[in-house]
């Protein structure tokens, strides 16, 4: 995974500069970012930070006050048809018609981007089992659990078969198996060349399912700062051991710095290789490892240390 800092011309999203107030709000400060083909990239920072803010700008719902933004190679600023037509926009919370069906909906949808009634509702029932919604196509949109309208969402954002998605807090009331079915189907669809942004606070989730991270702070996208915290983040791998008495004397015999931890003593590898170096290591000691691996989300891990910095 890497982290990304700076826009250009050949991603399907690229911002540079933005900037948005909303009176004497400074909503985004100076945003800046890429969103390659076939990646999901996420968009990571606390409440207020202004993560969806920029979504709004991105996806042509809101203009910025400064800055460049490219979707799909347009600019939403003078080309807005061609930036709606190129995404597909699932906001925190659905928006819904609560007397119309889930399939009427999504072909009221379709509709919208002047797809026939035919396809739209053959597209709309297909989206239905895709996200696991099928036995719902009849029943009205209000009967459903917040999970559901969020699967529904993700359905709607679907109906132009865009080849931008931007995605805010999909996860957000999904059950256990619904957040493994998103993240399965968010790599599909990217492995299809779609560009995808995803925005959540979910962040052990989004290290199974991105590609790039970008983090915000009060307004800013973060670079090279956020680049070397989860870069520093992936070297961490937490050692259990059924003795860790005899753990510490073989580190501290072979001058092995190490953090000892409430959840268990972390050491730090340089790659996958070293890594497995080091287990052979440990059992060659005769220290009892029974787990071994990285000591936790990269992306939780960074944010965690960012956020301590900013104290």
């Amino acid at each position: 995974m890497t982290v990304m800092s700076s826009a250009v011309s050949t991603a399907a999203v690229s911002a540079s500069g933005v900037a948005r107030a909303f009176g004497s709000v400074q909503a985004v400060t100076n945003a800046t970012l890429e969103v390659q083909p076939g990646n999901v990239t996420a968009l990571i920072g606390p409440n207020g930070c202004g993560k969806t803010t920029l979504m709004l700008m991105l996806a042509g719902l809101l203009r910025q006050d400064a800055g460049e933004i490219r979707v799909a190679g347009a600019d939403p600023r003078h080309d807005s048809a061609a930036v709606r037509a190129s995404i597909g926009w699932m906001p925190d919370q659905l928006g819904s018609w609560d007397n119309l069906t889930c399939l009427q909906t999504l072909t009221l949808m379709g509709r919208g981007y002047r797809i026939s009634k035919d396809e739209a509702r053959a597209r709309g029932a297909a989206l239905l089992e895709t996200v696991h919604l099928g036995e719902f196509a009849d029943r009205p949109a209000r009967v459903l659990s917040r999970g559901q309208k969020q699967r529904l969402s993700l359905a709607r954002a679907l109906m132009n078969d865009p080849q931008v998605l931007l995605l805010d807090e999909p996860a957000n009331g999904l059950d256990p198996r619904s957040r493994i079915e998103l993240r399965t189907l968010v790599r599909d669809l990217a492995a299809q060349g779609r560009a995808v942004l995803v925005s959540s606070h979910v962040l052990a989730e989004l290290d199974e399912m991105v590609d790039d991270a970008i983090f915000m702070s009060k307004g800013r996208t973060l670079g090279d700062e956020a680049a070397a915290h989860v870069a520093d983040a992936k070297t961490r791998y937490r050692v259990a051991t059924l003795d860790d008495s005899l753990l510490r004397a073989a580190l501290a015999d072979s001058r092995v710095p190490y953090d000892d931890e409430p959840t268990g003593i972390v050491i730090r590898v340089g790659s996958d290789q070293e890594a497995a170096q080091a287990l052979a290591w440990l059992m060659s000691k005769g220290v009892p490892v029974h787990r071994f691996g990285p000591a936790g989300s990269a992306l939780e891990q960074t944010y965690m240390a960012m956020e301590e910095e900013r104290r």
